[in-house]
């Protein structure tokens, strides 16, 4: 005769070891990432069945119309890829930079991080009809639209206290005095400044969700390089989350990622295909320093990463 009771505890524990091992937030050894497969799915359908279109580079894409990913960043996890090595200093050093409301590239140079350069030489300058722009001044980029929409733009080393809107400030007063506001966005889209900027914004906008103590971000993005951008801004907008959870005194929920324009550059193609073969692991975590609560006192001192066990890294080139 089947003992009915242990028959139950034998499937109830079977179904919660399948749980554990198949989610991204747990220290063991999972057998399934689900939230980075999502990554390795999106890439593997583009090169499948996406659309050859040419592009401003030159190289040539593959691409796709609307795609869809959502990451938990629960119990301090950081959506960091695992399939390549990923650099997170970067990520760290680039958001910081963004929140200073910084558009030149030299502050960010001088700490190892390069990846503005490319689009800030006096060739490329010049390419653009910047040639009285002083070299690696990028323009009224992300973090001018962040900390002063619309105020107007002098160069990279004015002073601009006080001036224009500080969105990043004002989305941070609004999630603690009116958490369930659906105007929580922060805009990176100026139509008034594009034509000054070196690069248009490919992340666009963002919007913050608070429920049951708990914070989430979706980010719209217009153009997204699957093989080197998309990477770094997964990460880089499920940091700001978690930074922005802290200012409010809430536990970081969800990132979630909406894109336009989702392409893989053809130099690329190779580089992916080893990185789709390989079986992702357990994501990292990050731990911040609890006694950081103002958006503008963070460093990279302050946000350590643990637990992280990549594959090797891929090398791409990037399209300027």
């Amino acid at each position: 005769m089947i003992n009915m009771h242990g028959f139950r505890l034998f499937i109830y524990s079977s179904l919660f070891l399948i749980n554990l091992y198949s989610t991204s937030i747990t220290g063991l050894p999972n057998l399934i990432n689900k939230d980075e497969q999502q990554y390795l799915d999106l890439v593997a359908d583009i090169l499948k069945s996406g659309n050859e279109k040419q592009d401003r580079t030159g190289v040539g894409t593959i691409s796709k119309f609307g795609a869809f990913m959502k990451f938990d960043l629960s119990n301090g996890v950081i959506p960091l890829l695992t399939t390549k090595r990923v650099f997170f200093k970067g990520i760290v050093e680039e958001l910081l930079w963004i929140i200073s409301g910084s558009t030149d590239a030299t502050k960010l140079s001088e700490k190892g991080i390069k990846i503005w350069n490319g689009n800030g030489t006096r060739e490329f300058l010049d390419k653009l009809g910047f040639t009285e722009r002083a070299e690696f001044d990028l323009g009224p980029i992300y973090g001018f639209q962040w900390r002063h929409f619309g105020a107007e733009y002098k160069g990279c080393n004015i002073d601009y206290t006080g001036q224009g809107i500080d969105q990043l400030l004002d989305c941070i007063n609004l999630i603690k005095s009116n958490p369930h506001s659906r105007r929580i966005v922060l805009s990176s889209w100026n139509p008034l400044d594009l034509n000054q900027m070196v690069l248009p914004p490919c992340h666009v906008m963002c919007q913050f969700y608070v429920f049951d103590g708990k914070l989430s971000c979706c980010m719209y993005q217009r153009s997204a390089d699957l093989g080197l951008g998309v990477p770094f801004n997964i990460a880089s907008y499920s940091l700001l989350t978690h930074l922005v959870a802290q200012c409010t005194n809430l536990s970081p929920d969800k990132f979630v990622y909406f894109i336009g324009d989702a392409h893989v550059y053809k130099n690329h193609i190779d580089g992916l295909k080893e990185q789709i073969s390989r079986k992702p692991r357990a994501f990292p975590r990050i731990k911040i320093d609890k006694n950081i609560k103002d958006i503008d006192q963070f460093t990279s001192k302050h946000i350590k990463l643990k637990g992280y066990n990549p594959y090797k890294a891929i090398k791409l080139e990037m399209a300027v």
